[in-house]
């Protein structure tokens, strides 16, 4: 009998852990998935409005541009909503005037004029978003847009963000278009139970790892509840942040220590909100509409055959605040909110589903974390490349669209690419030491 319980153990089962296990299943290898929830897709999950309609309380968009999301729901069968996008976007100033989305254009024009900036020119070394956006010139108004597009997106506050990293980020999602395009009928987090599904008995819930043990060939982990179990090589499938809080044996090496420690987690908080109709599509209304008073409230309309609804998404400082106070306050805020923005019928609503992801047990936070550390170009460099037999991998290290879903799905299957190599790295090495090789 092997020494081996596996192969490969990977720790999580969210898409990056999912996407590796099924990279190295179809290659013949043999896999544990261990998985500390009692259910898959990590930042991806659902919820059901009391009539059963179920809707993705964490991650959901995808678009034509992430060809491997777009492949898994063709693979597993899955209907695609298409995001309704036409009528006006409202910027709103929590009273009764308005306007349409022009000074977001403008906010929209300073993320792009950062975008042409070399993330590794010395001119911006050592600065924030926050610090390099008071040195521009826009009008005051589009600066607070551009902060509320960034706080808004990497949910933490635009004074913590390094101006290389939003921009490295932004040159690593690779889409031309619209990445709200499309939402799936059904939820996309039954894509990751599909997924799953085809895991069987090699997929381990409610098992957290507390300890991993490695050696040249070989790594043991310590669980939560389940004992111990060895395999030849581990992919530590989860955020920096949750990966860094894994004990290890011996100590990693303390660069990949400082790299694990340079992010912190996003903090969001993500709403539906139910109608009987669409009704704003009365008024020629798009449903989108940014909140200025406060910076990171964002509606966007998901309406399709089966429901009527508006998401809401609170990120960054302001979800960490309204957090604190309760779920009562953050569902009568909105409420409130929304019958400022869309009028009397905004506080006619049917049903009401909301997930508060700050300092989430495991996984942090949402929608990805981010690094905080000016200095640490290097963090996913080094994240990558691991202790082997131990590799990380995550939607924030990707190649592509990283902190979406795609890039976890991409991070997945790369880190698999790495195990592979280095399993045939181990059997190339064991024949050269064997009796014919010495």
């Amino acid at each position: 009998m092997s020494e081996f319980d596996t192969d490969v153990i990977v720790v999580g089962a969210g898409f990056t852990g999912l996407s590796a296990a099924d990279a190295l299943v179809a290659t013949g290898l043999d896999v544990i998935v261990l998985e500390a929830r009692d259910r898959v897709g990590g930042r991806v999950e659902s919820a059901a409005f009391s009539d059963g309609v179920r809707v993705d309380t964490g991650g959901q968009f995808i678009c034509d541009e992430m060809p491997e999301i777009m492949a898994l729901t063709r693979r597993f069968g899955k209907v695609l909503a298409e995001t309704p996008m036409e009528g006006a976007f409202l910027i709103q100033w929590d009273s009764q005037s308005t306007e349409t989305g022009f000074t977001f254009a403008e906010s929209s024009r300073i993320r792009a004029r950062a975008n042409r900036i070399d993330p590794h020119d010395p001119i911006i070394a050592g600065l924030t978003a926050e610090a390099w956006l008071a040195r521009q010139s826009d009008p005051p108004d589009v600066k607070a847009g551009y902060q509320a597009m960034v706080e808004g997106l990497w949910c933490r506050p635009i004074g913590e963000i390094p101006l290389w990293y939003l921009i490295d980020n932004d040159r690593r999602t690779t889409s031309n278009g619209n990445e709200l395009q499309y939402f799936v009928e059904g939820t996309i987090h039954a894509v990751a139970e599909a997924l799953a599904a085809t895991l069987g008995p090699r997929l381990q819930l409610d098992t957290d790892v507390t300890h991993i043990a490695r050696r040249d060939l070989s790594v043991t982990v310590a669980t939560g509840n389940r004992g111990v179990l060895k395999a030849r090589q581990i992919i530590v499938a989860a955020p920096p942040v949750m990966a860094s809080r894994i004990a290890h044996e011996p100590a990693l090496p303390q660069p990949l220590i400082d790299a694990l420690g340079a992010w912190k987690s996003g903090t969001v908080i993500k709403m539906f909100v139910r109608y009987e109709r669409p009704f704003w599509r009365d008024r020629g209304l798009s449903g989108m509409v940014m909140w200025r008073d406060v910076l990171g409230l964002f509606a966007c309309d998901v309406s399709s055959d089966r429901a009527a609804a508006l998401v809401v998404f609170v990120g960054g400082p302001l979800a960490a605040q309204w957090s604190g106070k309760g779920a009562g306050f953050i569902r009568s805020e909105i409420i409130r909110r929304l019958v400022v923005a869309l009028g009397s019928e905004g506080g006619d609503y049917t049903d009401f589903r909301m997930r508060d992801w700050v300092d989430d047990r495991w996984s942090g936070g949402g929608y990805s974390d981010v690094i905080t550390d000016v200095s640490a170009y290097a963090a996913e460099a080094i994240i990558r490349a691991g202790a082997p037999p131990v590799h990380f991998a995550a939607s924030e290290l990707a190649s592509s669209f990283p902190a979406y879903i795609e890039g976890a799905i991409v991070a997945g299957r790369e880190a698999a690419l790495q195990v592979m190599a280095a399993l045939k790295s181990q059997v190339q090495m064991a024949e050269a030491t064997g009796p014919l090789g010495g």
